[in-house]
């Protein structure tokens, strides 16, 4: 029985890890009364009682929950962006590389990648890894979510009937190309040069797609449509939640085609000159909550996909 605390169990990201976890006979949640959810004593006696805390926090609360820890054998999976481009914390996102994975299994301070980072690097990093695309490569990349990215301040927004008639159409944001996700998407993918990067809010509740743009001229080495998605299929090959699709029956590409799930699809369009490259999942699946329990499977040797939904 592994013993779990969920700190910040109550906002989004902490409720579907909850509902993940809930039902599984290996998991034995610890649970905090709702009076001592900010009691400081509380919270690291639970933390150091548990084999794996997860924090579901703002950024200055996880760095400050961290320093909760006094059990070594604690592991802990951290949600928020606090930890993302510290080398010292694996990169929670496994299917990258072996050396991805195998640092995951062996750490005990994992981060949880960012919803829109997640799609950007599962696109990326293997066209770096390849020697395909340069690092400094003028990517334009932009990423159409469902309102539950924003949480529950945003979700009562959109939920809101008297909202303003602007929620009606998607929302185009972090308009000073100061997206709190572009720093990991950098480090990540090892990148010289930052992209563009244009991430968007529409009136659905959860799922998303990220696509970037490639000039075929630019690339270091011939690439077709087909040559790619034969690329990203060796890549992943043999990964349980990493899918090499396509459009949809329409020949369209819909946002909400893998909401409620916990995998992910990546597809590749377009023509000999200009090629995109899409990945496609739920931002509190893959995008969060999904990842966070993949990290968890993998850091105490069960099942990796126990509890996840991939259909």
């Amino acid at each position: 029985m592994t013993r779990v605390f969920i700190n910040g169990h109550e906002g989004t990201t902490g409720l579907r890890i909850v509902e993940r976890l809930s039902n599984r006979g290996d998991i034995e949640l610890l649970p905090i009364p709702d009076e001592l959810r900010k009691d400081p004593a509380a919270v690291a006696e639970r933390i150091n009682a548990s084999d794996v805390t997860f924090l579901c926090l703002p950024d200055a609360a996880a760095r400050e929950a961290v320093g909760y820890v006094t059990n070594p054998d604690v592991t802990v999976i951290d949600t928020s962006t606090a930890h993302r481009t510290d080398p010292t914390w694996a990169y929670g996102f496994p299917e990258l590389s072996a050396a991805h994975r195998e640092k995951l299994r062996a750490s005990g301070r994992i981060a949880v990648p960012g919803c829109h980072a997640s799609g950007f690097a599962a696109l990326v990093y293997p066209l770096i890894a390849a020697g395909l695309l340069p690092q400094d490569y003028p990517l334009a990349v932009h990423s159409v979510t469902g309102y539950s990215g924003g949480g529950k301040k945003m979700i009562a927004q959109y939920l809101d009937p008297d909202r303003p008639a602007l929620y009606n159409a998607p929302r185009q944001y972090a308009l000073g190309q100061t997206h709190k996700h572009l720093p990991e998407m950098v480090a990540v993918c090892s990148l010289t040069r930052k992209p563009v990067f244009m991430p968007i809010v529409a009136d659905f509740y959860a799922g998303m797609v990220v696509t970037a743009a490639l000039h075929t001229d630019l690339l270091q080495k011939p690439a077709t449509v087909e040559s790619l998605r034969m690329l990203y299929e060796v890549h992943y090959a043999g990964q349980k939640l990493i899918h090499i699709g396509r459009a949809d029956e329409d020949g369209l590409l819909s946002a909400g085609g893998f909401a409620g799930r916990d995998d992910m699809e990546i597809i590749v369009a377009g023509n000999d000159e200009r090629i995109i490259v899409a990945s496609r999942f739920d931002n509190l699946g893959k995008g969060a909550s999904g990842a966070a329990v993949q990290c968890m499977n993998l850091a105490i040797g069960c099942d990796e996909l126990a509890g996840l939904v991939t259909e």
